[in-house]
C-alpha cells in the first residue's frame, strides 16, 4: 500500500556507510592473504611459527585448501615411475580350481570272477551253502552240446546232426508200487534203472528190495533195458564187497544190458552211519564195490549229485568207471565226463503212479 514507504528516504545514510564497512573488511582480507602468501614456508623468525599457524587457521576458516602429501613420502624418497602404478601384478593370477576326481570303482577283473573265469564251478550243499570249486585239469571233461538238448513230452532228448542220438530212462523202487511197465514201454521209456537192495544207514543190515524180482522181470518181458543200482552204506572196503556179491547173487540169470550202478548219499534229515566217513574212505569204499561188480563181468557206474561227485569222493581214483549225474536242472553244470543223467524227481510217466525220477542216457549200453 503507498502508506508504507512515506519514510524511505532516511534510510538512506545507513544503507551506504553499512557497504562501505563491508567493502574495507573484504579489502583487509585481501591484503593479509597477499602478505601471507609472499612469507616462507619455515620462518626464522622466533615466534614465526606461530604466526604462520595463525594465519593458516585464519586461511582455513576463510577458504579451507587441500594440501597433498609429497611424493617422497609417498616412495619413500625415490622417484615414481608409471610402472610403480601397475599395481595388478600384486595380485596372483585366478586359476581355476581343480574338481576333484571320482576315483574309479574298483572292479573285480573278469579272469579273477569265479563265476565268470571258466576254471570254476559252483557247488551248492545241502544245508544250501555255495563254493566255486577249481575245476581239476586232470579229471576228463564231458564235451556235451547242450544247446542240442530237446525236451519232448517230459523226455529230454540229445540229437547229433538232426539224429537222437540219446535214450529215455526211469529208475524206480518199492517206493513207485506196482509198475505197469508196458504203459511206460508205450510212454516212450527205453531204459529203466531198478533197484536191487540196500543197507541200513542206521542198522548196518542187508535189504533186497521187495519189488525187485517182480520188477526186473516185467520190465525185461515189456522190451525195456534193464539196469539195477544198490543204496550203500558201506563203512569199509569189506561191506562194500559184501553189497556187491548180494547184488550179483540176486541177479541171478536175469538180462542186465544198462550198468549195475553203485549208490552212497548223504541222508537228509537223519544221522548214519556213513557220516563219520573220510573222502578217502568213501571213495575206496566206491572202488571195491564197482571192482567186484567188473570182475565179474557187469558194466558199473558210480551214482552222486554234484556235490558228493565233487567235495565227498575223489574222482581221480575212479576214472575207469562210468558217472550217473544226479542234478534236477535244465542243463546240467557238472564239468567232468558223465554219461547219464537224472535230471528230474518229478517226472510224470503213464503207468506209473506218482512222481519217478527222469533219466536220460548219452550211451546206449545195450550195445556197448
Amino acid at each position: 500500500m503507498p502508506e508504507d514507504f512515506d519514510d524511505r528516504s532516511s534510510l538512506a545514510p545507513t544503507v551506504v556507510m553499512s557497504i562501505l564497512a563491508v567493502t574495507a573488511f573484504v579489502a583487509l582480507i585481501l591484503v593479509a592473504m597477499l602478505f601471507l602468501n609472499q612469507k616462507p614456508k619455515n620462518s626464522a623468525v622466533p615466534g614465526g611459527s606461530q604466526q604462520a599457524n595463525s594465519v593458516q587457521a585464519a586461511q582455513e576458516a576463510a577458504s579451507p585448501v587441500i594440501l597433498y602429501p609429497e611424493t617422497d613420502e609417498l616412495v619413500g624418497g625415490s622417484e615414481l615411475h608409471p610402472d610403480d602404478f601397475d599395481f595388478w601384478d600384486m595380485y596372483p593370477e585366478e586359476t581355476e580350481t581343480p574338481q576333484p576326481t571320482e576315483e574309479p570303482e574298483e572292479t573285480t577283473a573278469p579272469e579273477d570272477d569265479p563265476s565268470t573265469d571258466g576254471k570254476h564251478t559252483l557247488v551248492q550243499y545241502a544245508d544250501g551253502k555255495e563254493e566255486w570249486v577249481l575245476i581239476s585239469p586232470y579229471l576228463p571233461k564231458h564235451d556235451y552240446d547242450f544247446t542240442k538238448l530237446v525236451c519232448q513230452s517230459d523226455l529230454m532228448k540229445y540229437y547229433e546232426n538232426g539224429k537222437q542220438v540219446s535214450y529215455t530212462g526211469v529208475d524206480i523202487s518199492k517206493f513207485q508200487d506196482y509198475v505197469d511197465f508196458v504203459k511206460v514201454k508205450k510212454a516212450g521209456i527205453d531204459f529203466v534203472m531198478i533197484r536191487l537192495g540196500a543197507r541200513g544207514y542206521g542198522t548196518g543190515q542187508l535189504i533186497l528190495d521187495e519189488y525187485f524180482q517182480d520188477n526186473i522181470k516185467r520190465a525185461t518181458d515189456a522190451g525195456l533195458q534193464v539196469g539195477v543200482y544198490f543204496y550203500s552204506q558201506a563203512i569199509s572196503e569189506a561191506e562194500a564187497i559184501e553189497e556187491a556179491n548180494m547184488v550179483l547173487e540176486n541177479l541171478g540169470e536175469y538180462t542186465v544190458s544198462y550198468p549195475v550202478a553203485y549208490d552212497m548219499e548223504r541222508v537228509e534229515n537223519d544221522t548214519a552211519r556213513t557220516d563219520i566217513l573220510t573222502r578217502d574212505e568213501k571213495t575206496a569204499i566206491a572202488k571195491a564195490f564197482m571192482d567186484t561188480i567188473a570182475a565179474a563181468g557187469y558194466k558199473t557206474m558210480l551214482y552222486g549229485n554234484k556235490e558228493w561227485l565233487i567235495k565227498e569222493i575223489d574222482m581221480s581214483k575212479l576214472t575207469a568207471y562210468d558217472v550217473w549225474l544226479s542234478q534236477a536242472a535244465d542243463i546240467p553244470d557238472y564239468p567232468y565226463r558223465f554219461s547219464m543223467w537224472q535230471y528230474s524227481y518229478e517226472g510224470f510217466v503213464d503207468g506209473i503212479t506218482g512222481y519217478v525220477d527222469m533219466n536220460i542216457s548219452f550211451v546206449n549200453y545195450a550195445e556197448k
